[in-house]
């Protein structure tokens, strides 16, 4: 697995896949390496995949300061990647968790972004509140669903701050457009790719939304956000508000989705986000 060197020399790795022009790709959880990305449902057909480990997870080292999981820091492995792959600008996509990642290195390096994909983004770093109504309203999209009123019953007691460990697992279902048997061996693996301690530090203190948003409104960046139409992690209402932050940007809903779009349609996915990417080259 290839690596390279990061600013305090700890070793981080990354995958590659695919043929086409470079687009680096970082992972979500947060801090959870990228095998779960797989080749993002095709894309790879039409993109050489930078697939990113964040430090502490994959084939990545673990830093000697744990203070360096933390998402801002992180924004100086994102360099140290551009560097070392020797681009002057990069394509960019993210998922989830790693969108905050994605945003707070274009805030710092606006220069250095070619093409920002935000997928099923994370709203921690630029302020965007979900409220459990709006958390509800998208849960009852799921309403004839045979799993249903249990894992409702679950979002009920989180959203009154109730859930405990089993009311999370218990939504699970909520995370996929449809809850079958690859979808319950994708959640079931998650745990496994994911550095629980890195996870815990990464928000910590890591966000100014203020300064953030301010920033993004200056980015010249054409940016694509793509929302799942039933993802109750990033629900539309809030994914458009995240749109709504750049002055470039194009919001896409993919029909039926959740929070892994690639997963549910692979090629619904790979053409609304291949699209974006070949039109921003025109």
């Amino acid at each position: 697995m290839p690596s390279f060197t990061a600013y305090d020399g700890t070793e981080l790795a990354f995958g590659t896949s695919g043929d086409g022009p470079p687009l680096v790709c970082l992972p979500g959880g947060p801090m959870q390496d990228s095998d779960y990305l797989g080749n993002l449902g095709g894309l790879s057909a039409h993109r050489r995949l930078i697939m990113a480990d964040p430090r502490g997870t994959g084939g990545s080292a673990v830093p000697a300061d744990p203070g360096s999981y933390r998402c801002d820091r992180l924004v100086d492995d994102v360099e140290a990647l551009r560097e070392h792959l020797g681009l002057d600008r990069m394509d960019l996509l993210a998922h989830s968790a790693g969108t905050n990642l994605a945003v707070l290195y274009a805030q710092r390096h606006p220069e250095r972004v070619g093409r920002l994909a935000l997928i099923t983004p994370s709203v921690h770093a630029v302020g965007v509140e979900i409220t459990g109504e709006v958390r509800r309203a998208t849960a009852l999209l799921r309403k004839d669903e045979p799993w249903f009123p249990e894992a409702f019953a679950a979002l009920e007691a989180i959203v009154a701050g109730k859930g405990d460990a089993a009311a999370f697992s218990a939504i699970a279902p909520f995370w996929y457009g449809r809850w079958d048997a690859a979808a319950r061996a994708h959640r079931d693996a998650e745990d496994a790719h994911r550095n629980q301690e890195a996870a815990a530090r990464f928000s910590d203190g890591a966000f100014d939304p203020e300064v953030t948003r301010a920033a993004l409104a200056r980015l010249e960046s054409p940016v694509l956000v793509l929302a799942g139409e039933v993802d109750l992690n990033s629900p539309v209402p809030a994914t458009a508000e995240v749109a709504a932050l750049f002055p470039r940007a194009e919001l896409v809903v993919q029909s039926g989705a959740g929070h892994f779009p690639w997963l549910d349609d692979p090629a619904r996915f790979v053409a609304a986000t291949e699209a974006f990417l070949a039109r921003s080259a025109g």
